[in-house]
């Protein structure tokens, strides 16, 4: 199983679950439509927080932002 969920909720708020079911979070960033992109530290918490954030998550593909730059600088 993939360790990411596109969830449909606020940062703190995914990290307030994952915090109440002692799951690590490897990275959580934040979509430019709303939600987060939720990467866990494992698989078996991923599917932990699929179970419990069901009805909250983000169905088909989800747009993330461009972290680098489409160009190069030099």
């Amino acid at each position: 199983m993939s360790r990411v969920l596109f969830v449909a909720l606020g940062e703190k708020q995914v990290m307030s679950r994952c915090l109440a079911e002692d799951v690590g979070i490897s990275a959580l960033e934040r979509l430019p439509k709303g939600g987060v992109r939720l990467v866990c530290m494992s698989s078996e918490g991923a599917a932990i927080m699929a179970r419990n954030l069901k009805s909250n998550l983000i169905a088909g593909e989800a747009v993330r932002e461009l972290h680098r730059p489409r160009k190069t600088i030099w």
